[in-house]
């Protein structure tokens, strides 16, 4: 499946626009990563923890998102967007959405 945040792609024309597909993933954080987050909080750097706990929740946000485009009959999704924030204490939202396309390949 190709994705991109541009409108569309270079080397391939739009053949049907199918419509908005969106999903997110919520994710809570554990209580030994929050321990060992606070002791990093104290001397600074990277929060290794966090930053692979978000990874693994854009990962499967993007998967979700391709399938839900297939679903359409989509091959490809146009203007991607991703964000995230804070739910709840502890608690994190990644969202992804685009535009479904079916691509006419070249």
């Amino acid at each position: 499946m190709l994705m991109t945040t541009a409108d569309s792609f270079a080397d391939h024309e739009i053949e049907e626009t199918l419509g908005l597909v969106s999903t997110n993933t919520v994710r809570a954080r554990n209580v030994g990563r929050d321990i060992l987050a606070g002791l990093k909080n104290l001397v600074g750097g990277e929060i290794g923890a966090y930053q692979q706990l978000l990874k693994e929740s854009r990962s499967q946000a993007m998967e979700q998102l391709e399938e839900e485009a297939q679903t359409l009959g989509g091959n490809a999704i146009v203007a991607v967007r991703m964000t995230s924030s804070s739910i709840a204490q502890g608690a994190s939202e990644v969202l992804i959405y685009g535009t479904a396309v079916k691509l006419r390949m070249k």
